[in-house]
């Protein structure tokens, strides 16, 4: 049976028990404060191409009816760019700085890739719990899994969810894995805190609970917004949901429910658990002052045989080309943004902390660079151009090349069948206009020799910034 979900045009759908043990506890608006709250919904390893107002929906075997909503309502952005990895993107989205810049170190020693950020790096939840928000986050982390650095030491009021890739569910079904290997090859478990608290551990994170884990993310993020509803201070709430990474497990409720695989099932019950977050927005009384965005952290699996879907746009994560950094991200704020709007202007994920950060009022410390600008007059429409015209793109620690409107410079070539790093005499420019899959790069020698100098005047000046940065203190 498919739990009651919620649809932007059909409203309740009378088809299970999920909403029967609580019933929604209404609130008036007007008894929030005047600072918007927050809802980002956060999906991992999705592609530009699945939901239906990006092409996908049917096409990928499911519509997505209430994610396609938000862009009815609001804006769609169609160049939103992240980076090629999820620790990487993920810090960034919520540090408002390239992810390279947590992995310096005063000494000149790089951090590992995987490290996550440092207890240093102010989070968005810290600036909006500045700012009187209270915060929340549910769902996957991959920031950080030592004692001082888990969401809850990050600004997070509370957490529920795994501290590290979702993949490591494959490893407690794996018959080769062996637990005295290394005491860091542990099964990860679900772990719960308040701020302030230590993180407990709880049920071992397997195929089992993989499948039901997007809809226990839902369930603990509308319990929290209920409950932050009765009261008068704004919340900001952050769904990290799991899918579509690999292993792409569907609910017992959904598996064969499209008769499409399982990547179907998963992206329709990723859409239902999308309408019943709107509709418990939409119960509570709060639609018009509430700030939800939908996004995800990287494209499609940077694997062949991943199911992932990219649109036009060529490879997956791991990769320097646009299915890899360009990214659905979906903006609805009915008190501010007008419904309907659509804008190739190109964004990135560092943005959104002073974006948001202006949304509440908020002042951003002034002993760090941030790489993210304020696009809060862009994303109302205020203004129809973006604060940004750039972005440079980083695999790992590893400068790969640099976006300039619709232009790209790739100082490395990548293999899109091994992901093999191909390096260059001379570097390939693609328009991405012209070519959308980067196909063929510009001729050197014909008229568009011009877009060398703002190319290359991005990257001088972002190696510069990085020259200058002495990152974080040793913490």
């Amino acid at each position: 049976m498919i739990p009651l979900t919620y649809n932007r045009t059909l409203r309740w759908l009378p088809l299970g028990l999920m909403f029967l043990i609580a019933p929604i506890q209404a609130a008036s608006a007007e008894s929030s404060s005047t600072k918007p709250n927050i809802v980002i919904m956060l999906m991992d390893n999705f592609g530009w191409g699945e939901p239906g107002v990006y092409g996908g929906g049917e096409l990928r075997g499911a519509a997505t009816p209430n994610i396609d909503s938000i862009a009815k309502e609001g804006l769609r952005l169609t160049n939103f760019n992240v980076e090629a990895e999820c620790v990487p993107s993920r810090a960034s989205l919520i540090t408002g700085r390239y992810g390279i810049r947590t992995r310096q170190h005063p000494d000149g020693w790089v951090r590992d890739v995987w490290y996550g950020i440092t207890k240093w790096e102010e989070t968005i939840a810290e600036v909006l719990s500045e700012a009187g928000y209270e915060t929340a986050l549910f769902g996957k982390w991959h920031l950080g899994d030592t004692e001082g650095r888990f969401p809850t030491d990050q600004g997070f009021d509370e957490w529920i969810g795994i501290p590290r890739s979702s993949d490591r569910a494959f490893w407690p079904d794996s018959n080769s894995y062996d637990p005295d290997a290394h005491p860091d090859a542990t099964f990860t478990r679900i772990m719960r805190a308040k701020r302030g608290e230590q993180p407990t551990e709880h049920e071992v994170f397997d195929r089992e609970k993989r499948k039901v884990m997007d809809r226990e993310i839902t369930d603990h993020s509308i319990d929290f917004m209920k409950r932050k509803a009765e009261g008068d201070s704004p919340f900001f709430v952050l769904l990290s949901y799991t899918q579509t990474h690999e292993p792409v497990d569907p609910h017992p409720d959904y598996f064969g429910h499209t008769g499409n695989g399982s990547f179907a099932d998963v992206l329709a019950q990723t859409d239902d658990y999308v309408g019943d977050v709107l509709g418990t927005i939409d119960s509570l009384d709060l639609t018009d002052n509430t700030i939800v965005i939908f996004m995800a952290d990287n494209g499609r699996e940077g694997v062949p045989r991943s199911f992932g879907f990219t649109g036009p746009w060529r490879a997956g994560m791991f990769s320097p080309y646009e299915g890899s950094l360009r990214v659905p991200f979906l903006f609805r704020w009915p008190d501010r943004v007008s419904p309907g709007g659509v804008s190739n202007e190109m964004m990135h994920a560092v943005d959104l902390l002073p974006s948001l950060a202006s949304v509440a009022g908020a002042t951003l410390p002034d002993d760090r660079i941030y790489d993210g600008v304020d696009q809060l007059a862009f994303l109302t429409g205020d203004s129809d151009k973006s604060a940004r015209d750039s972005v440079v793109i980083y695999i790992g620690n590893v400068l790969f090349g640099v976006k300039w409107q619709n232009w790209k410079l790739l100082l490395k070539e990548m293999d899109d069948d091994s992901y093999a790093i191909r390096d260059m005499a001379y570097p390939s420019v693609y328009n991405l206009l012209v070519d959308p899959k980067e196909e063929v790069p510009e001729l050197n020698y014909l008229n568009d020799t011009w877009v060398d100098f703002p190319l290359y005047q991005v990257l001088e000046d972002h190696i510069g910034s990085i020259e200058k940065d002495p990152g974080a203190p040793d913490s």
